[in-house]
């Protein structure tokens, strides 16, 4: 779904221009951008509270806003019934089902996937879903992982299944300075060694599963959705994580079937936390050998006989009863987005990304260096609207990124700062090469955050990351692109802290 935007007029230096001013510029730059304006409305209503508190929220990467709406109704279902532990077939159990259920049913019904060949299994985040898999995963000798740098820890984990298992773990490298996956180097793994065959159904001897993201949670890449079926076609199952990507993008599991998809709500609607999913083919789950079971998740099980028999489907690897109170409040974030409209979110975020990636990078010290260096595409072709950044200063020595989260803090600019649990994407995107981490790792037990600082050197640990989502407006980005000018011109001493301000 994802496409470039492209701005139709010269685009003025924000600083050049009053906030009515540019906006109007913008808008002109941009026309789709009024295509978005119910989210102006909503702005106004659903989300007043951004505006009543001075906010400026940039970390929907982190998590979703929620809109009043999504929360009295929730509120409302739960004072106007009475619901029980859905594992019974008592009024009030049965009542809690109905809504789990009906659930359920919508969650693939939004990413349009047929009930036939999917299930929905409930988990209490993306991170969730991606243990659930990797625990599950039939990993043997002979078997392999396979994943790319640009990875979240949940999905890095999984490896250490992998390794347990004797299973070989391969990683793929993606490419500075976009942070593109290295293609010919995935399509070499994806047929490697001894794991070749001319029937891919010998996957089944020695099970091989192949983890990436749509959309990267560090740089904002988004990944080609065609290595799905590129890598069943070679006989790999294939894990998509789609947590960063499906806030602002259209998946459509009818076009596009991974085996695995992992998710989280709160990042798409903010409200419920604590909820997540795993959306898994039917064919596919049932290749997972769960390492224990647990109420809620067996038909049988028996103490005196030393057996027990799972549930069918997305019960087996439920554990224990569910959040039956809360699961509703999914229901309801989901009709709300689909009442806006995924499209529309995503053309707003675009429109919005486009013009402050243009800024961002138009932003110059007075001797002509660039303040801003991003870390991934300075255009919005395959990519979403996740932007991280370092900030330089004349002498191209950087600002520490904690820094630059205290001030924005002072400012009322909640963003994001750090490696944001992407260490691959991280270590390319600051050039942290493998031999320094080696040297680093091999004299530590155990080592602090300060600690590696220290051992890196001159090199920043981390960085800024600004994201934007449904409720984002021109202002936004905006009083962002005014924040960050004011670095323009100051200096940083070698440990990135400011030493003329």
């Amino acid at each position: 779904m994802s496409h470039t935007i492209a701005a139709h007029a010269t685009l003025s230096p924000a600083g050049a221009l009053s906030l009515p001013e540019a906006e109007a510029e913008f808008r002109r730059a941009y026309p789709e951008y009024e295509q978005t304006r119910v989210l102006d409305e909503l702005r106004n209503t659903e989300y007043a509270r951004l505006d009543r508190g001075g906010h400026i929220y940039l970390d929907y990467t982190g998590g979703g806003l929620y809109a009043e709406s999504q929360v009295r109704e929730h509120q409302q279902w739960l004072l106007s019934g009475v619901f029980g532990n859905p594992h019974s077939s008592n009024p009030t159990s049965l009542a809690a089902t109905e809504r789990v259920e009906n659930t359920r049913h919508l969650i693939l019904e939004f990413f349009n996937a047929d009930p036939r060949e999917y299930v929905a299994i409930f988990t209490a985040n993306a991170s969730g879903a991606l243990k659930l898999v990797g625990e599950s995963y039939p990993f043997a000798p002979g078997g392999q992982f396979l994943l790319t740098f640009d990875n979240h820890n949940s999905v890095n984990g999984i490896r250490e299944f992998a390794r347990a298992k004797g299973a070989r773990v391969t990683y793929t490298p993606v490419l500075p300075p976009d942070l593109r996956i290295d293609a010919a180097k995935l399509e070499a793994n994806l047929q490697s060694s001894n794991l070749q065959s001319s029937n891919p159904q010998s996957s089944n001897l020695h099970p091989r599963l192949f983890a990436y993201p749509a959309q990267s949670n560090f740089s904002g890449v988004q990944h080609s959705l065609d290595w799905v079926a590129r890598a069943q076609a070679l006989g790999w199952d294939v894990l998509l994580d789609a947590a960063a990507f499906v806030p602002t993008n259209r998946l459509d599991l009818s076009a596009v079937r991974p085996d695995f998809v992992s998710l989280s709500f709160y990042k798409i609607f903010g409200y419920p936390t604590g909820t997540g999913a795993l959306i898994a083919r039917r064919a596919a789950l049932k290749k997972l050998k769960r390492p224990w079971f647990a109420g809620g998740t067996v038909e049988v099980a028996s103490v005196q006989g030393d057996r027990f028999y799972l549930h069918e489907g997305a019960e087996a690897f439920e554990d224990g009863t569910l959040d039956y109170l809360m699961l509703p409040a999914v229901e309801i974030g989901l009709r709300h987005i689909r009442r806006i409209g995924v499209d529309v979110i995503h053309t707003r975020v675009m429109c919005l990304t486009d013009w402050l990636l243009r800024q961002l990078t138009g932003l110059r010290h007075a001797n002509g260096a660039p303040l801003v260096r991003i870390y991934g595409p300075t255009t919005t072709e395959a990519r979403g609207g996740t932007v991280t950044f370092n900030l330089f200063d004349p002498e191209r020595r950087f600002f520490d990124h904690r820094l630059v989260e205290r001030r924005a803090g002072a400012a009322h600019i909640s963003l994001r700062t750090g490696c944001f649990c992407n260490p691959g994407g991280n270590e390319l995107a600051l050039g942290i090469s493998a031999e320094e981490l080696t040297a680093c790792f091999v004299t530590h037990d155990r080592m602090t955050l300060d600690e590696f600082r220290r051992c890196i050197d001159d090199k920043s640990t981390g960085a800024v990351r600004v994201s934007l989502g449904l409720a984002s407006t021109f202002a936004d980005v905006y009083r962002f692109v005014e924040f960050a000018r004011s670095f323009l011109d100051k200096r940083a001493d070698e440990n990135g802290s400011p030493r003329l301000w």
